[in-house]
């Protein structure tokens, strides 16, 4: 008989802080006063209202380590349970060793665990990695965890000419997330296509001072030249689909990465996606990197917008840039 992996629980850790987006101008005001900044820049540019904001004594490992215990809880699971664990975020605590095993560690897993990177894609690509791996028979329950705290890379000293690349740095969120991935005699992941446009990598930087203290320090994103790295991108993708003879207007929920308001509804409208059919996370939370996709999971299955069979895609987009379409059936 077959093996397939299915989506069995999402959960989030949501941090009880907030920051207002008019919060947000006026600290941005008082490190920065020569800008002279029009009120209410944030909410026009962004579409944000409010990020998620965590306790300045967390790391992203108690993020993901909270969200674990949660998803744990509810699907009335041990720790002994779980076979792999899988860390993956842009937010990191350490760079030696993998974050995987700290997050292990304040879960009580006691199975193998390694980080998977690739900037806001992060978590699709870990369910890549878990899927083939449970397909094979290496393992039957993978724990994929995230843990974004993307408020403290926001830039408040900025310049007049650092404004254009340095004010995406300020929608930065806080957020811990984890997906249960299952072996199933039926399937949950039903088909997924991983796409890269690797000359857009300047668009979007933030290099390690440990290794490259002579670059830019600091997160740099430039929003136009980001933009336009996925063009193509979702071109392949939504090609990808037709041969599948999968329409999109046809599925039960689709979650995009969603870095912006705007962003979203350029994707939403190339991709003729239904504006129904996504939930949105960015105004209330704010950019939660790799985070944002389980986010979306866990929010349409709090609400009831989930049930057993629904179609669902997952569009991952990330700098890099990075495209990644994901089919699940949930």
């Amino acid at each position: 008989m077959s093996t397939y992996s299915r989506i069995t629980h999402a959960a989030v850790h949501l941090p009880a802080g907030r920051q207002q987006a008019a919060e947000i101008e006026q600290h941005l005001h008082r490190h920065s006063p020569s800008l002279n900044l029009p009120t209410g820049l944030i909410r026009r540019t962004f579409g944000l209202h409010e990020r998620t904001v965590a306790d300045p004594a967390d790391l992203p490992s108690d993020l993901a380590a909270r969200a674990a215990t949660r998803l744990l809880h509810t699907a009335r699971l041990t720790p002994a349970d779980i076979d792999l664990l899988l860390f993956a975020a842009v937010s990191a605590d350490v760079r030696e060793p993998a974050n995987a095993h700290i997050v292990a560690a304040k879960t009580g897993l006691a199975c193998p665990a390694f980080d998977i990177g690739n900037a806001c894609n992060g978590v699709i690509n870990a369910l890549q990695v878990a899927d083939a791996l449970i397909r094979t028979g290496q393992h039957r329950r993978v724990l994929i965890t995230c843990g974004e705290t993307l408020t403290r890379l926001s830039r408040w000293q900025l310049t007049r000419d650092q404004l254009r690349t340095g004010l995406t740095s300020l929608t930065g969120a806080d957020l811990g997330a984890a997906l249960l991935l299952e072996a199933s005699p039926r399937p949950g992941i039903t088909g997924s296509v991983f796409l890269a446009n690797s000359a857009g990598w300047p668009a979007a930087t933030l290099y390690d001072p440990h290794h490259a203290p002579d670059h830019p320090q600091g997160l740099h994103v430039d929003s136009d030249a980001l933009l336009g790295s996925f063009v193509d991108l979702d071109t392949q993708g939504a090609q990808w689909l037709k041969e599948r003879h999968v329409d999109v207007r046809d599925l039960d929920l689709v979650c995009v990465h969603q870095p912006s308001v705007p962003f979203v509804d350029t994707f939403r409208s190339r991709m003729d996606i239904d504006p129904a059919q996504i939930i949105p996370t960015f105004p209330h939370t704010g950019n939660a990197a790799a985070a944002t996709l389980p986010l979306q999971l866990a929010t349409a299955a709090r609400r009831g917008r989930l049930a057993e069979g629904d179609t669902v895609a997952l569009f991952g987009l990330a700098s890099g840039a990075s495209g990644a379409v994901m089919l699940l059936r949930w």
